[in-house]
């Protein structure tokens, strides 16, 4: 290929500009050029298109957010509108393309590679989602970002001797809420894949009332239950004082961490190799350390299973 296309598409995450950086100085390296779309498969259908060279990646590697903008795309689910893309892609003369986002973008991806426009898939998404990979790009990040706000969140609920409930992001997968509680000390850890019993919770409070605990810390993932709605149960059940605080987007922003900015740039380099082989329909992502590349329809039959003996380890380490 001499002309391959990059763009970032649904929700934004930490890492996603590493991943654009690694593309372009790749690409450009093995003498490819490349093309930013703008604004997701969105900027695609209109061709907001643009050639993009060494200094068009400077300075990004530490910045959040991602430079090509990311956007929802109703549209594009269509034939009309991917054929619109296609279109504008060919008006190029791009050969290859780059996502880098999430199940969504992962869809379209296919779609397009199915429609004969090679595509090669590189995990983005804090939610951790994405199967074929360990991690995917941005988890680290927020992971990183819960845990400082629990800790903060824990010196108040000392203070006042209270039991705080934080929502986390997390509609289908847990693992930010499992592995920010369990690094941030939680008492009780609530995810979508796992069924959680009040009346157990309660007797937990209580027990810690009991030998003179004073505060808990209680991570409800969003796809359990809002915040809000579980601390009424637990007010309910025990008649403890509760606060809540959703921690919402603040979860997605913020600069990178340097695992987060690694693994980018070691999966926006292979999507490119991968590309340059004439090899789409493939999803990159990282496997005990090693970059590995499986295809998009298989990673997208499967579910990112959860590791459940770390929910285990958070219950015994929580008594």
């Amino acid at each position: 290929m001499k002309r391959i296309g990059v763009l970032t598409s649904g929700g934004d995450s930490p890492g996603m500009n590493a991943a654009v950086r690694a593309v372009v100085r790749k690409a450009i390296h093995d003498g490819i050029e490349v093309y930013g779309i703008y604004g997701g498969y969105t900027g695609l259908i209109h061709g907001n298109i643009e050639k993009l060279e060494l200094g068009s990646v400077g300075d990004i590697i530490h910045r959040g957010g991602t430079i090509l903008y990311s956007a929802r795309c109703e549209e594009f689910k269509t034939e009309e509108g991917r054929q619109k893309g296609i279109e504008n892609l060919k008006a190029h003369q791009i050969e290859g393309l780059v996502v880098i986002g999430g199940d969504g973008s992962y869809r379209g991806a296919l779609a397009l590679t199915e429609a004969g426009f090679p595509c090669v898939g590189v995990p983005g998404t804090i939610d951790n989602d994405i199967a074929g990979t360990q991690y995917t790009i941005g988890f680290d990040t927020a992971l990183n970002t819960v845990i400082d706000a629990i800790d903060k969140i824990r010196d108040t609920a000392s203070s006042h001797e209270r039991t705080f409930i934080i929502e986390v992001m997390g509609r289908d997968a847990g693992d930010i809420a499992l592995w920010a509680g369990l690094a941030g000390g939680a008492e009780t850890i609530l995810i979508p894949e796992v069924n959680y019993d009040i009346d157990e919770i309660a007797t937990k409070l209580k027990s810690g009332l009991d030998r003179g605990k004073r505060h808990s810390i209680i991570i409800v993932a969003e796809g359990v239950c809002s915040g809000i709605e579980f601390a009424k149960q637990v007010e309910s059940a025990t008649s403890l004082e509760t606060r809540v605080s959703v921690l919402g987007h603040i979860q997605r922003g913020g600069s990178p961490t340097a695992f987060d900015r690694v693994l980018a740039s070691r999966l926006g380099a292979h999507a490119v190799e991968l590309l340059a082989k004439e090899k789409g329909g493939q999803a990159v992502g990282l496997n005990n350390n090693q970059v590995v590349a499986n295809s998009l329809r298989d990673v997208l039959s499967q579910h990112n299973r959860l590791d459940l003996d770390l929910y285990e380890l958070s219950r015994e380490l929580s008594i």
